[in-house]
């Protein structure tokens, strides 16, 4: 959907349409401890948990606020939480003193004392250079959060996430894999992933796949904005997902911190961390290995991720910010089970052969500027120097013996880079606040993919043999250039100051290539080539474009906000939908681009700490959705999965969080927390019109009718502990809907419901804490993915029972 000289005359009255004016007050401060030291980001909230402000190197805030008289919380990392009452009557620079806790208390006993009520939190209107008023945002706060993190278990981490479908196909977290609202959760390439706002991915338009995801034990917190964040971050469907890393301690010149985790299948993890601010100078950097045996044959992993961070503050307006992140690991791959395997053992493996190698290289710098306290700049230039490799049999039948021949090889090296520049002010107009951010980003990828015969070894070799084997069936070569230039801007008039209205826009140029070319080797019963198909490529393939939204927010009061927002989206075809050829599949040669557009609706709040609400439906139109469906596919007619553009698609639903401290309700002194949530998401789905037969009015892939997430956690003084259910109930990964899967492959097919039980806890005693949990509690038997290629293809099983325990020093 692109709108018409008509719709934007419409946005431009909306940017014009502010009346009434709203008096505000500023108030101002400085933050020290009792040793009269400045203290450097402290955290200022409102009684509903809003993020007032934060103190900058000197210790000074200030913000505005149209109440009378009030109270701010102050909230620091080993100082006594402070409450204090604001008075806008009173004009006075507030001098706050916040007193360190004693060295006697443990960390728990510190966090009882200022427990955050809930582990979700949202964005405010305004964050640093972005806007975000009007849409549809979740904050998981991970250190808040009782999961395994030790092995990213996604699960658990986005439990108050609504509507998210996971794919759970490893015990180790070395992938993300996440959709929702009928996006596929492979590599959880239907959203903009980044991490500290810049992109992590291989490809942003490519091969918008994460093969690489922070360790959760560095993560302070992870940002999830929906669909209208197509806007500010990129085109996809699904929006963003920012990874927060953990930050140096603002107030300390060394912080250690030292994890190991012991755990099922011989599971061993350590995570290394140190950190500390002197001066002007803040670093910050972690080491995490992992290795493990996996919970099935052929399955064993090793990984090691180092990250780096260093910042330079010139003064309290300039800073200067370097990262760089590094992962490596090498994982077997069981391979995938029939139908019919799965039944009679669903942990059992007949690949030995099959090997996966990652290589990834990010690298961040980051300058920032504020102008004045209402004008501010960010600039980042970020790359990605990266690999990605696998070799093994992938024969479509699974359930056939390896035939101990040469194993087809699959590698990739991706390099690009970029830069992201943002400006953002904060205006009256008309008399009355505004704030506007206008940004622009260059991309330029240059990426090379081969397909063709491995060793026929059973090692980890990712070398070629194509001298050896020059009549491997399959084989392809390419090279695949991108370049994109991006700019957009956002606008928040405050109608009122209950009121504001949000309009958008995105400019797009878009222009990739391939090059190279791809060829099936047909041979007779005996093995003998009997003909060869081959396609080259010389392609270039540009586009541009304006994506529009609007967003509005009504906050009657400090317990409830109305939003809503309207954004188009695009996702552009990637070069693993037409470049690799696939035993399971072929690909349509005239596949084109997805467009569309998503709406989020909803109310949400945060009732005095008692009650953390979001309640909202979705609407999400695609036109030319890409799937797969079952056809007979040429030269050989044989009846097969084709991806091509399945056709126009509607997905509807009701999204809900709601997360209850009990401590409230039985009045619990504040040794004690008490939450309890749910989170529900229920989904409409429909094919409303295709070019195929019999894919009209049928669901569309990876959409449970029904997904939900509810759990308990108490805590008491140094302990801690938490229950937690999921439930999906069954989901097509095709459009033909199939019912009954191939019996050879079980490529297609459903995936039916399941349910799981997580159990953790945790202890504190000073600088120790012992964490302790079992995942799968009631060891259900389920499976989440049928895989069409790697790490398949066939059923995917997920982990069963299995216990971990991790025990953590900070000095």
């Amino acid at each position: 959907m692109r709108l018409k000289l008509k719709d934007y005359s419409i946005v431009f009255v909306l940017f014009l349409c502010v009346t009434a004016l709203t008096a505000q007050t500023k108030f101002t401060g400085v933050v020290s401890s009792e040793t009269k030291k400045k203290l450097q980001k402290v955290q200022l909230f409102d009684v509903s948990g809003n993020v007032l402000s934060t103190t900058d190197s000197n210790g000074y805030f200030e913000f505005s606020s149209t109440k009378k008289v009030f109270t701010v919380v102050f909230y620091l990392d080993e100082y006594e939480l402070l409450e204090t009452k604001f008075d806008s009557s009173v004009n006075t620079v507030y001098n706050i003193i916040l007193n360190s806790f004693s060295e006697e208390l443990s960390e728990v006993e510190i966090k009882a004392k200022k427990r955050k009520a809930f582990e979700l939190k949202r964005l405010k209107d305004v964050e640093g250079t972005a806007i975000y008023a009007g849409k549809k945002t979740e904050v998981v706060l991970v250190t808040e959060s009782t999961a395994n993190l030790a092995t990213n278990n996604a699960r658990q981490l986005y439990n108050q996430v609504a509507g998210l479908n996971i794919f759970e196909n490893d015990d180790a977290g070395l992938q993300l894999n996440v959709g929702g609202r009928g996006l596929d959760p492979n590599r959880t390439s239907n959203f903009n992933t980044r991490q500290n706002g810049y992109d992590i991915s291989a490809d942003v338009l490519g091969y918008p796949e994460s093969y690489y995801t922070p360790a959760a034990e560095g993560v302070q917190e992870i940002q999830v904005i929906r669909g209208a964040a197509s806007l500010q971050y990129g085109t996809q469907f699904g929006g963003l997902i920012n990874f927060i890393m953990k930050k140096p301690n603002s107030n300390k010149a060394l912080e250690v911190v030292s994890r190991t985790t012991l755990g099922s299948f011989n599971l061993f993890t350590n995570f290394i961390s140190i950190g500390g601010t002197s001066g002007k100078l803040s670093y910050y950097g972690y080491y995490n290995y992992k290795q493990g045996d996996g919970f099935r044959p052929n399955s064993g992993f090793n990984s090691k991720n180092a990250y780096a961070y260093v910042g330079y503050d010139f003064n309290t307006k300039t800073k200067l910010e370097a990262e760089a992140t590094y992962l490596t690991y090498l994982a077997q791959q069981a391979g995938g089970l029939t139908d019919a395997m799965f039944v009679d053992n669903p942990f059992q493996s007949n690949r030995s052969r099959n090997w996966f190698n990652v290589d990834w290289l990010l690298y961040n710098l980051k300058f920032t500027h504020d102008f004045t306290d209402n004008t501010k700049f960010t600039f980042n230039f970020f790359g990605l120097n990266a690999s990605r490799d696998a070799v093994g049999f992938r024969d479509r039948r699974v359930d056939l013996a390896d035939n101990l021949g040469a194993r087809e090889l699959l590698t990739s090296d991706f390099s690009n880079f970029g830069f992201e520049a943002r400006f953002l002010d904060k205006y009256k107009l008309f008399g009355k606040e505004a704030t506007y951010l206008i940004g622009g980003k260059y991309y330029n990828a240059n990426n090379t993919s081969f397909q063709g015969p491995g060793t026929d070894g059973s090692d980890a070799n990712f070398s070629s043999a194509i001298d050896q084997f020059p009549n491997y069936t399959f084989q392809s070569d390419f090279d695949n250039p991108n370049e994109n230039i991006a700019i957009f801007g956002e606008n928040i008039f405050y109608v009122s100051n209950k009121f504001s209205v949000t309009p958008g826009f995105r400019f797009e140029y878009i222009n990739t290539g391939s090059n190279g070319f791809r060829k099936r080797v047909n041979t007779d019963a005996a093995g003998n080539p009997i003909g060869t198909v081959e396609e080259s490529d010389n392609l270039t393939k540009e586009r541009s474009f304006v994506l529009l939204g609007l967003g509005l927010s009504y906050k009657p009061n400090d317990v409830l906000e109305v939003y809503g927002n309207i954004s188009q989206n695009y996702r552009s075809i990637t070069f693993s939908d037409v470049n690799i050829v696939n035993p399971s599949n072929a690909v349509d040669p005239n596949l084109d681009d997805e467009t569309g557009f998503t709406i989020d609706a909803g109310i949400r709040g945060n009732l005095n700490k008692f009650i953390s609400y979001d309640l909202s439906g979705f609407a999400l139109f695609y036109n030319n959705r890409i799937g797969d469906f079952t056809t007979t596919i040429p030269p050989l007619n044989t009846v097969g999965q084709l991806r091509t553009n399945v056709g126009e698609a509607r997905i509807i639903g009701l999204e809900s969080l709601i997360d209850v401290n009990l401590k409230r309700v039985f009045d619990l002194s504040n040794d004690y927390s008490l939450n309890t949530f749910i989170n529900t998401s229920f989904i409409s789905s429909e094919y409303t019109d295709s070019k195929e037969n019999n894919i009209k009015g049928n669901r569309v892939e990876f959409v449970p009718d029904v997904n939900l997430k509810t759990g308990l956690k108490f805590g008491y003084k140094d302990f801690t502990t938490s229950l937690q259910y999921s439930y999906l109930s069954e989901q097509f990964n095709d459009a033909n809907n199939s019912a009954q899967p191939d019996a050879s492959n079980a490529v297609r097919g459903p995936i039916p419901s399941y349910g799981i039980l997580d159990f953790s806890a945790s202890y504190s005693y000073k600088f120790l804490k012992l964490e302790v949990g079992v995942n799968n509690l009631l060891d259900e038997v389920y499976f989440t993915r049928r895989a069409t290629g790697y790490p398949g293809p066939g059923i995917i099983p997920s982990a069963p029972r299995n216990w971990y325990t991790t025990l953590q020093f900070k000095f």
